[in-house]
């Protein structure tokens, strides 16, 4: 066990493992230890992301995963990698790395606690379901993981570390030195609709009218759609979707760093959290999303297309996802970072944060200064995006005889 040294609980010691591979610790240990359904945080899920190399050197993403025991048994975990640029973080802070070059520190190697290429919340301090029941025990033990985590970075000159999408936000939020940025989504929350037309129901009358064209219009190209679990789609359904999200990926934006034999094993070791759906044209298969679900949550991740097809884009990665979490009972749907076309489309503004701890910050008043007024300006953004709800009466109303709060 490669370990820093111990941490301080309860009159006993937690040793500090780092991990340079999830494939270091079985997959009945790590997902007995978080006990989620959250897709992104299975050890299937993170292995085949290492095993294919969508996560390695080359693409700025090395695993340095920690783990914290007391004598025999793991008390907690943090998701980690060690950072050489900001690449598939989705919190971005360039601002940041030029400052630091400008007084000639470096700021990479950074650690970043986070899912690769997933702006998606979820667990990243993993602690055992034995702790996490007890508030008091959570809090101290949380305390000790973040403690060790800047304690790691600073021994080994990381320039800082950043925990990103966490589930943790409030509890970090207290820890010693940390910065907190906020930013935000666009999600769909399922209000027990009965079907597509209920959900359209809520809307007013021009959003729905554009939402019924757009999807009529598609038809009328000839497209019909197939929505398959993991175990449901064949290598061929798989090998059209990689070749649409290398095609894709490379024309709007740059290197992609996932591939097939990464799709083919989530799809084998994980069938039930994945959803790939598939447009066809004409007996071709024409356009795909990758998709991911928990049992509440539909998560919209990848998407390509072999040709453009008017509308195809909103139609295979909001409508049918929204179809698909009003049939299958799932309360959320969180199509990805950015895009505010999802507003009129029904998806609503949701807070997001993020904790930064800094070993160096030669900039503590400017650093305070610039996530106090990115906070403010998120916050009259996101007023102003529920002045202009799509939602009748401008909110999201009351979900069949409870109130909702998307901030739940």
């Amino acid at each position: 066990m490669t370990s820093s040294r111990p941490i301080q609980f309860s009159d006993s010691a937690l040793q500090m493992q780092v991990l340079s591979a999830i494939s270091e610790i079985s997959a009945e240990l790590w997902n007995g230890l978080h006990a989620s359904d959250n897709p992104f945080i299975q050890h299937q899920f993170l292995a085949a992301l290492e095993r294919h190399g969508c996560v390695s050197e080359r693409f700025g993403w090395v695993p340095k995963h920690l783990l914290f025991w007391q004598n025999e048994e793991l008390y907690g975990a943090v998701i980690l990698y060690e950072k050489h640029n900001n690449y598939g973080e989705f919190v971005f802070d360039h601002a940041w790395q030029q400052a630091w070059q400008s007084v000639g520190l470096p700021y990479y190697p950074k650690l970043v606690s986070a899912v690769p290429y997933t702006p998606a919340r979820g667990p990243r301090i993993i602690l055992a379901p034995s702790i996490r029941t007890d508030l008091q025990r959570s809090q101290a033990v949380t305390k000790q993981i973040v403690q060790a985590l800047q304690n790691f970075a600073a021994e080994h000159d990381y320039s800082g570390a950043h925990i990103l999408f966490s589930e943790e936000q409030s509890s970090l939020a207290r820890q010693n030195e940390v910065i907190c940025r906020h930013d935000v989504q666009f999600q769909w929350f399922n209000q027990n609709y009965v079907d597509f037309a209920d959900f359209l129901a809520y809307l007013k009358p021009k959003k729905r009218k554009n939402i019924r064209q757009e999807r009529r219009q598609v038809l009328e190209q000839g497209i019909t759609f197939r929505v398959l679990s993991g175990d449901q789609a064949s290598e061929q359904d798989w090998r059209d979707f990689d070749y649409f999200y290398q095609k894709t990926f490379i024309e709007k934006w740059s290197t992609p760093t996932l591939n097939f034999a990464f799709f083919a094993e989530v799809a084998l070791t994980m069938p039930q959290h994945v959803v790939l759906v598939l447009a066809q044209r004409a007996g071709q298969t024409v356009a795909g999303a990758l998709m991911f679900r928990s049992n509440s949550v539909l998560y919209g991740r990848h998407w390509g297309c072999v040709e453009e097809v008017k509308h195809l884009h909103f139609e295979t990665c909001f409508y049918q996802g929204i179809d698909y979490a009003i049939a299958h009972g799932l309360t959320r749907f969180e199509p990805g970072a950015g895009g505010e076309h999802k507003i009129s489309r029904g998806f609503i503004p949701v807070p997001m944060q993020s904790a930064h701890w800094l070993t160096v910050n030669p900039f503590v008043q400017g650093i305070s200064a610039f996530v106090e007024e990115e906070r403010q300006m998120l916050q009259g953004y996101m007023q102003e995006i529920w002045q202009a709800s799509p939602y009748l009466n401008n909110v999201p109303l009351q979900a069949r005889g409870r109130e909702f709060d998307p901030f739940d």
